[in-house]
């Protein structure tokens, strides 16, 4: 047997498939031709609903800022981090804050002092009164002297309580169990009553968030009961949310309304803050002119399908509506009632198909 060198034997393959090719078509056409099995475009009651994109977000979501002016000394946690409630999350200088707690400190010590003092004094005028030496107008300025006395004292003491309050603000701590979603600075960076320094969300309960037109919230009002999450893609199960909200004012410029769809509990596991989400709004029923998925044949831009003809079939560019599933797909312009279009529209477009009604389901008995 003789061999074939490398460049020969992919001459050869390249000359052979061609030729097999058309020998495949040539048996197919002498068998009767290339049957591909067809059916007829028609009107099917289908529900109205449509679909939408939503986004996952905390029900519960901080922005941790700074009610302290410094440096941020120490950031102990980054994005991801689980934390706990009362967790130290940063830390501000607080030299500042040290120096007012002692001067506050030293303003009480004063206060007391003065306050013995002026009872002291009031004591002794007291006495000094009542045995005759001293007129009643000495013992109600001493008395004025000691009440004057009491309310330095209240004052130092809610100076002291301020200082040591504006030091415990140098202290940054989380206010419930959760997650750092993101941080807003770095160590060493200039903080500011007000400046943002850190994001917390609880990771329970999460919510869809999406921007329904305002044109379709009569018809998503109206089958509010039939509101659906799918929480992934493919074959995930689509979920009834725990309760429905909608912000009541629209936005001015998207023209759309917010609503807000609580995920139950065993959904919330497959999904994370920022995930999107589709929300399907379900309406009533109505007939479209409907075609099954597989008939259609998307090459690009180009969604067709293949109609039959008297010498065939012809391919004819449609549009499409929704997607109803088994129930097929809505065509809203291209086809008309009783349009016969191929199931198999590869097949459809060689040389030499033929046309056959395509087999009913056999009926369960």
């Amino acid at each position: 047997m003789s061999s074939l060198a490398f460049p020969d034997f992919f001459r050869f393959v390249r000359r052979a498939v061609p030729v097999f090719g058309a020998l495949v078509v040539s048996v197919a056409l002498a068998q009767g031709g290339i049957q591909v099995p067809t059916v007829p475009a028609q009107l099917k009651s289908v529900g109205t609903g449509f679909e939408l994109e939503g986004v996952i977000q905390p029900v519960k979501q901080s922005t941790i800022s700074a009610q302290a002016g410094g440096r941020i000394a120490t950031l102990l946690v980054k994005a991801g981090d689980k934390v706990r409630a009362g967790q130290l999350l940063a830390s501000i200088d607080d030299r500042e804050a040290q120096t007012g707690v002692q001067r506050s400190q030293a303003q009480v010590a004063q206060a007391q002092a003065e306050l013995r003092n002026a009872q002291a004094n009031f004591d002794r005028t007291r006495d000094l009164q009542s045995k005759g030496f001293v007129s009643s107008a000495a013992l109600d300025t001493a008395d004025s002297q000691l009440k004057g006395a009491l309310a330095g004292r209240d004052q130092a003491g809610a100076g002291a309580r301020q200082s040591s309050l504006a030091q415990g603000f140098t202290r940054v701590t989380a206010p419930f169990d959760g997650w750092v979603l993101q941080t807003h600075v770095e160590a060493g960076d200039l903080a500011v009553p007000g400046k943002p320094l850190l994001t917390l969300y609880a990771p329970l309960p999460l919510r869809a968030v999406v921007q329904l037109p305002v044109s379709r919230s009569g018809v998503a009002r109206a089958g509010v009961a039939g509101v659906l999450l799918q929480t992934a893609e493919g074959g995930a199960q689509w979920v009834r949310p725990v309760s429905v909200t909608t912000v009541p004012t629209a936005d001015p410029v998207s023209q759309t309304i917010e609503w807000r769809l609580e995920l139950p509990a065993n959904a919330v596991q497959a999904v994370l803050p920022g995930q999107q989400v589709r929300v399907r709004f379900a309406g009533g029923q109505a007939d479209r002119m409907v075609v099954p998925g597989a008939a259609v044949l998307r090459r690009g831009e180009l969604t067709a399908v293949y109609v039959v003809t008297g010498k065939g079939f012809a391919l004819k560019a449609i549009r499409l509506g929704a997607d109803h599933g088994a129930e097929g797909v809505e065509v809203v312009a291209g086809l008309m009632m009783g349009d016969r279009v191929a199931l198999d529209p590869v097949k459809a477009g060689l040389a030499g198909a033929q046309a056959v009604p395509a087999a009913q389901p056999a009926a369960v008995k």
